[in-house]
C-alpha cells in the first residue's frame, strides 16, 4: 500500500499540481498585499481620504463590511487579469502547427467529357475514351 502511494505521489500530474496551489497560494498572498497596501489606499486617496477596509453598513446589530467587499473583488480583477495575461503570452509562445504536406492528386479530370476519374486510369470508365497519358505509357 506504501508503494503504490508513492507511485501516486510521484506521477508527474499530481507534483505538478502540488507545485501550482503552492505557487498560487503565494501568489494569492502577493496580489493581497498589493491591493490592500497599495493599490486600495491610492483609490482612497484619490476619492478623499477613504480607507476602504474600515466602511460598513449597520443594520440593528449586524455589520455589513462592504469595502472589505471591494477590497475582495479588486483582489479578484487583479489575479484574473494575470492570469488572462500569462495564458495570452503562453498561446503566442506556442509554435504553430507546420502546415499539412501536399499529398500527391489521386483524382484527374478526363479531357474528353470532364469527370472525374482517377490518375492511373487509362481509359475513362465514364465515355470510354482512351486517354492520352495511357498511350504514352504504352509506348
Amino acid at each position: 500500500m506504501l508503494k503504490e502511494f508513492k507511485e501516486f505521489v510521484m506521477r508527474g500530474n499530481v507534483l505538478d499540481l502540488a507545485v501550482a496551489v503552492i505557487i498560487g497560494g503565494a501568489f494569492g498572498k502577493i496580489v493581497g498585499s498589493l491591493v490592500n497596501d497599495i493599490l486600495m489606499p491610492l483609490i482612497g486617496l484619490a476619492m478623499g481620504g477613504v480607507n476602504f477596509s474600515e466602511l460598513s453598513i449597520t443594520f440593528n446589530e449586524s455589520v455589513i463590511k462592504w469595502g472589505a467587499f471591494v477590497q475582495t473583488v479588486i483582489d479578484f480583477l487583479v489575479i484574473a487579469l494575470v492570469i488572462f495575461l500569462i495564458v495570452k503570452a503562453a498561446k503566442s509562445m506556442k509554435k504553430a502547427p507546420a502546415p499539412a504536406a501536399s499529398a500527391e492528386p489521386t483524382t484527374k479530370e478526363c479531357p474528353y467529357c470532364f469527370s472525374t476519374i482517377s490518375i492511373n486510369a487509362t481509359r475513362c470508365p465514364n465515355c470510354t475514351s482512351e486517354l492520352a497519358v495511357a498511350k504514352m505509357m504504352q509506348k
